[in-house]
């Protein structure tokens, strides 16, 4: 594909921090995300800040040369509730946040070993294009329905009580059960999301060269403008249907002692503050629990790291695995993630959406991530900044994701376009990948669960290695 900015090309400032600010925007939404999944306390701006330094890490290990950015795992997720689980204290599990990041990163260190030493030639045989091309396309196609329920969906919650009698000891009292609900209209959501898809569309399309660059900053400012006047006006004449952005997330962040300096700057309640205080509680039986939890997802994201950059390197005419190299860009990913968890307690892993905003806009320019990353760790502190991106309803969010994961399906079907698919072979190492897939085949093994990803992944090498055995049209 045509690109405007090559991996080592530098834009002009302005158009620089626009850039950045545009793929902040289409990662941030995920990278928020998992420790507001997670609870336990960790913090959302934490894990921007984490974000930030680990993508930077990943750069400098990469040699500049990969452009992507690097945020929350939702893989780790299940990984990092079990450094709870048991009744722990809060700092123990912290604590057991790092020890995990730090397993995970390990893994894909000593991974890195091995192929620095064996090479990639033997990757390139197990995972063919008639193999890597339908497993990028379903790490879109997985995210699709995602997209779909948050592009219906305000982010408005109101609480719900409801009394009802029972009888205690014989005597009658009334119990209160509080429960919440949406009240923002579907249509209403509906109508955000799709003006954010449209302009996003159209600016791409038909923009001159700056506006198609930053096609994603136009879309989700459009949605936002949308659905906050119709929320306004929802709020001013308690209309629950035009109730689509939660305006108190912000009073939330920058009011919550008052008006101070905490309303335009803050610390971010860092992993490591917590954690070291604990460090007279570990216990081997506790870190052993870390490493089950941690170790084997750390095996499957690592086939999820070699889709994204086969994706990435179809989409810059650049073969990454061979430079800087599949094992930097293991070093990259796993030193990352375990300086990221240091700050933000969340593993990082290298973004889809990332990959996506580079297809899209045509711009591969590392410094563009570069300046992303240090937009992050900067944003972290900003309360405006983290309470705006808090703000950003599900709605509008759906309507940027129906493109990004969009992009990332149709880029792992244009890897299979040189793939000749009369052959009975090639059809179906593909079709049995893309309905694996698609249809959502997880397998639980013990404390490990593989991921439609991975499982997909895992039976189309089988399938390609089996009927690849013998010459078969």
């Amino acid at each position: 594909m045509k690109l405007y900015f090559d991996v080592a090309d530098k834009p002009k400032f302005k158009q620089l921090l626009a850039f950045a600010f545009q793929q902040m925007l289409a990662i941030m939404a995920a990278t928020i995300a998992v420790p507001m999944i997670v609870g336990h306390g960790l913090s959302p701006a934490a894990a921007m800040l984490g974000a930030g330094v680990g993508t930077i890490v990943y750069i400098l290990i990469t040699r500049r040369k990969s452009p992507v950015f690097v945020g929350s795992s939702f893989a780790f997720i299940k990984s990092m509730l079990a450094a709870f689980a048991g009744g722990v204290s809060m700092s123990l599990g912290w604590l057991g946040l790092i020890i995990g990041a730090a397993f995970a990163g390990l893994v894909y260190v000593i991974l890195g070993i091995i192929v620095k030493f064996a090479g990639i030639k033997w990757l390139n045989r197990l995972m063919p294009a008639v193999v890597i091309g339908p497993t990028v396309a379903i790490i879109g196609l997985s995210l699709a329905g995602s997209a779909i329920s948050d592009i219906v969906r305000g982010d408005v919650v109101q609480e719900i009580t409801e009394y009802s009698v029972s009888l205690a000891n014989g005597t009658p009292e009334i119990v209160e059960q509080i429960g919440s609900q949406m009240i923002g209209s579907p249509w209403i959501a509906l109508l955000c999301g799709l003006i954010t898809l449209f302009v996003t569309m159209i600016c791409s399309t038909f923009g001159k060269k700056m506006i198609r660059s930053i096609p994603f900053i136009i879309g989700i400012l459009s949605g936002y403008a949308v659905a906050a006047v119709l929320s306004g006006i929802g709020f001013l004449n308690d209309i629950d249907a035009l109730k689509i952005i939660d305006f108190s997330v912000f009073p939330k962040y920058m009011l919550a002692d008052g008006f101070s300096i905490k309303t335009f700057l803050s610390v971010p309640e860092m992993t490591f503050l917590k954690a070291f205080g604990a460090l007279n509680e570990l216990s081997w039986s506790y870190v052993l629990t870390v490493f089950v939890a941690y170790v084997p997802v750390a095996f499957v994201a690592f086939t999820e790291h070699i889709a994204d950059h086969k994706n990435l390197s179809s989409i810059i005419g650049h073969e990454l695995l061979e430079d800087p190299g599949l094992h930097r860009t293991l070093f990259g990913d796993g030193v990352g993630s375990a300086v990221g968890a240091f700050f933000g307690g969340c593993p990082n892993t290298t973004y889809g959406e990332s990959v996506a905003c580079v297809a899209l806009t045509g711009n591969a320019s590392i410094a563009t991530i570069f300046t992303t990353a240090i937009f992050c760790i900067l944003s972290s502190f900003l309360t405006p900044v983290v309470a705006f991106v808090d703000s950003i309803p599900p709605c509008v969010m759906g309507g940027v994701c129906i493109a990004l994961y969009g992009f990332i399906a149709v880029s792992g079907l244009k890897m299979i376009q040189s793939v000749d698919l009369n052959k009975n072979k090639n059809l179906y190492v593909v079709s049995t990948i893309l309905i694996v897939g698609i249809g959502g085949l997880e397998l639980t093994i013990g404390a490990v669960t593989l991921t439609e990803i991975a499982t997909a992944l895992i039976l189309g090498i089988i399938a390609n290695i089996v009927l690849s055995s013998k010459k078969k049209t």
